[in-house]
């Protein structure tokens, strides 16, 4: 046998359909060749300084799932399955399957438009209902977030498209971020001042431009209500750095002898007679 026939060699044949070693071959190497193929631009993408890391990423994304689908339409191609056949007699079945599937097709959309508009990217802080996490992998279906708890938090990827969705790291080196303090009334506001933008210049992570400042917000109920403004570069660690800042104002106020007031509440009693001065009248019509 020469080689033409044992590449025509046929393993499978069913009616016109017929699978045979040439096939087979072409099929394997279309494989390998289109995992080549995405390992070359990924060395090119990383070596390129234009785009950070999240860019890098959501673009990668986007060429693999391109790429594949036109390696495995190539593929069925070429042993012998038409593709618009497919996607002809598919298209009642793909009609039926919608309509229960509706959620799982949004999200797959809402993917491609992430990945497009790059409004979320890999390495961002998200606030999504109230959780904290970092992006760690974006699908076409979810996205994964690190949560604070180092627990993995799987999002479905309509929540970033539909609904509201705090970024803390988009188009931002740095974020701002707040702690609130009350002192007492009749305190020397200026030494407050003072002491609370020292404990935050003090702080490893704490950004000096923008300097911190600070704002009285409110005349409280029993106190003067501080907030100490800051920038931070590591919004991921926030709560630490502010449990930081609580920990140095209390001790700089301890220090000074600045008072952080209890709320207070006066109540005033009232003698029985004076409280119900109708009593006594209704006795002495009664004798």
């Amino acid at each position: 046998m020469d080689v033409q026939e044992i590449l025509e060699y046929r393993f499978l044949q069913i009616d016109s359909f017929y699978l045979d070693l040439y096939k087979v071959l072409a099929v394997v190497v279309l494989y390998f060749v289109t995992r080549f193929a995405l390992y070359l631009v990924a060395r090119v993408m990383n070596r390129s300084k234009r785009l950070d890391t999240g860019r890098k990423h959501s673009l990668m994304l986007i060429i693999r799932y391109v790429v594949w689908v036109l390696s495995i339409a190539l593929m069925l191609e070429t042993v012998g399955i038409k593709v618009t056949f497919l996607l002809a007699g598919s298209a009642a079945l793909a009609v039926g399957i919608g309509l229960g599937m509706q959620q799982l097709f949004n999200d797959l959309a809402s993917g491609v438009f992430l990945l497009f508009e790059g409004t979320v990217e890999v390495g961002d802080v998200l606030e999504v209902d109230g959780v904290v996490g970092e992006v760690r992998k974006i699908r076409l279906r979810t996205t994964e977030l690190l949560t604070r708890d180092d627990t993995i938090l799987i999002v479905p990827n309509h929540k970033f498209v539909t609904e509201k969705v705090l970024n803390w790291s988009h188009n931002y080196e740095k974020t701002r971020f707040a702690v609130t303090v009350g002192v007492a009334y009749g305190s020397n506001v200026e030494l407050v001042t003072q002491l609370m933008l020292e404990c935050a210049e003090k702080h490893p992570q704490v950004s000096n431009k923008p300097a911190p400042m600070i704002n009285m917000v409110s005349f409280g109920d029993s106190a003067l209500e501080m907030v100490l403004y800051f920038w931070s570069e590591d919004p991921f660690g926030i709560e630490m750095v502010r449990s930081d800042l609580r920990f140095a104002i209390d001790k700089a106020f301890r220090e000074a002898r600045v008072v952080i007031p209890f709320p207070q509440r006066d109540l005033h009693i009232r003698p029985s007679n004076a409280a119900f001065p109708m009593a006594k009248e209704d006795q002495n019509e009664g004798n």
